[in-house]
């Protein structure tokens, strides 16, 4: 449906013949609603459009969130003198069982400073991921599974 969004706004911007951002945000909340309302009756509301892309933004503007607060975790474990770090690869048990969900929330890591997702077990029950400074193994496992692994299960329930 977003690219339909995305192609729509595509159209009214040839259409009214201005390829600026003024047109472009214009054309995206027009043709955001005409889709959205073409989609309601389709659906169950709590699948429909308008909650999943207003849940995906919610997510996205979350992960960025997170990608500021840990560049400024990485930024000063860079400037202090002393290097004082832990490194360490932690075992983190997954609930998302699909392997879109799991390449989704492993990229999440992987994107976020001072973490990289290294592997995922056979069966898909276990994801690595090292990260540069751990000092409580439990709350960093936690800290994934309550953020961005309930994230990526909010925004891709609607897929099942």
């Amino acid at each position: 449906m977003f690219q339909l969004n995305l192609l729509l706004t595509i159209a009214w911007m040839a259409l009214i013949g201005e390829f600026t951002l003024e047109s472009f945000v214009e054309g995206f909340i027009v043709t955001f609603i005409v889709v959205g309302l073409s989609n309601f009756y389709s659906r169950d509301v709590r699948t429909g459009y308008f909650v999943r892309f207003f849940k995906t933004m919610k997510v996205f503007l979350g992960f960025v969130v997170e990608v500021m607060k840990a560049s400024l975790r990485v930024a000063a474990i860079v400037i202090n003198p002393r290097l004082n770090i832990r490194p360490a690869v932690v075992a983190v048990p997954l609930d998302i069982e699909r392997d879109e969900q799991i390449t989704l929330f492993a990229n999440m890591i992987t994107l976020t400073p001072g973490t990289l997702s290294l592997d995922v077990s056979n069966d898909k029950k276990t994801l690595y991921v090292h990260t540069i400074d751990l000092d409580d193994v439990d709350a960093f496992r936690a800290e994934l599974k309550n953020g961005f692994e309930a994230q990526v299960r909010e925004v891709t329930e609607w897929e099942k």
